[in-house]
């Protein structure tokens, strides 16, 4: 896609034409208008590496309780508590020192040899086919038995979750709030409150039971058991971010490799160059690319006040492309490092990030273990339009 000089510049999430290839639109704003605003939709954002870098730990100016999409924090739909991407401290902080100690980096990499079991059970039926989908025979399935493994929800119950996720969050039309439905948030906790009132009477080592039994200290110093509606808010919140955003990092990651065999084949040849390109993959496609906020207090960007009450957008992905930082950002190479900001900065820095590397990681070692070669089908590949994530739905590949 190029964006031509004489047009004017325009940016809008809710634009399938723009969603589809953001980034020279992003381009220009970095270069013309790094605090760029949007009069149809009422928003700023901002776009390079060092606005963003430095936006994204300052909560008390960028504000997430009333929702960190555009469409949510657009709508004024009321965010309830127990949802920790939308929430602001000391709430905040309650909530994520408890999910910290459930949701941990340890435990995380207990469950390798199980991601690699639900890879191997998604692959192998498809070793004598001309190709596969990386999103629909993988991405999608992988991530969600994980997920409903750690949570404790049957596998026989965890496709019509995702369903319904998918629904809830995709975007039918182009103006970003007409579809939005107001129950948005208790039709997403009420899917879980079966399995939660089973669990409170059927423990066992998962995620649920940990929260059931969970005590959180309140600022006072006394401590209490979570709410049952907090302990179904956390819920919905990791079985959601569990599945759609790691869905979309393997399907870019299949598309990336399958652009550029060269790398695919350093690849093949050296699986501990895998993490690197799972990071690469980050920084170049990240699946949540803009971060939404309510502006607490006026702050200055470029010679301009925005104003207390304002919406701003943080562009994570555009600054992951700023050539201020990196070098030909615009080129994938699986040998870069400089990081980049796609699992977020700061108090909201992704608590599942060392889970979504490690399912990325043993994904693509157990796809190159059986193929070396594969060529996107372009003409059948579709993308998702939601409100959260960017990526493809639909990803096929032709291995034969």
């Amino acid at each position: 896609m190029t964006i031509d000089p004489a047009v004017e510049l325009y940016y809008d999430p809710f634009d399938f034409a723009i969603d589809d290839d953001p980034y020279p639109i992003w381009r220009r704003m970095r270069a013309e208008a790094p605090l760029y605003y949007n009069e149809k939709h009422n928003f700023y954002a901002l776009s390079r590496w060092d606005d963003v870098t430095k936006a994204l730990p300052d909560w008390e100016t960028y504000r997430s309780g009333r929702g960190t999409t555009a469409d949510i924090l657009f709508s004024g739909i009321e965010v309830p508590p127990g949802i920790l991407l939308f929430e602001d401290p000391p709430l905040h902080d309650l909530h994520r020192r408890l999910l910290s100690r459930v949701f941990t980096p340890r435990r995380m990499l207990a469950v390798e040899d199980l991601v690699r079991d639900f890879c191997s059970r998604a692959l192998d039926p498809l070793r004598d086919a001309d190709g596969f989908d990386f999103v629909a025979d993988l991405g999608a399935i992988m991530p969600m038995r994980t997920i409903g493994f750690l949570l404790g929800i049957p596998e026989d119950a965890q496709q019509n979750i995702r369903d319904r996720n998918d629904k809830a969050i995709t975007m039918a039309s182009q103006d970003g709030t007409a579809d939005l439905s107001p129950t948005i948030f208790q039709d997403s906790i009420a899917l879980f409150a079966e399995y939660i009132e089973w669990r409170a009477t059927h423990p066992s080592d998962d995620l649920m039971t940990e929260l059931l039994n969970a005590e959180v200290e309140e600022p006072g110093g006394t401590r209490r058991k979570l709410e049952r509606n907090e302990v179904l808010a956390y819920t919905a919140m990791i079985a959601g971010a569990g599945n759609e955003t790691t869905a979309r990092l393997i399907g870019a990651m299949g598309q990336l490799l399958g652009e550029h065999p060269d790398q695919r084949h350093e690849l093949v040849a050296d699986h501990a160059l895998i993490p690197s390109a799972v990071e690469e993959s980050l920084r170049y496609e990240p699946p949540s690319p803009v971060q939404a906020r309510y502006v607490a207090r006026d702050v200055e960007h470029h010679g301009h006040t925005v104003t207390e009450g304002s919406y701003m957008l943080l562009l994570n992905a555009s600054a992951n492309r700023d050539d201020s930082r990196f070098t030909d950002p615009d080129r994938f190479d699986i040998h870069r490092t400089g990081g980049h900001l796609s699992f977020g900065q700061g108090l909201h820095f992704c608590l599942g990030s060392a889970l979504a590397r490690l399912e990325a990681r043993v994904a693509f070692e157990e796809v190159l273990k059986r193929w070396t070669d594969w060529e996107v089908d372009y003409d059948n590949a579709s993308r998702a339009h939601t409100s959260s994530v960017r990526g493809w739905a639909r990803l096929p590949v032709r291995t034969g």
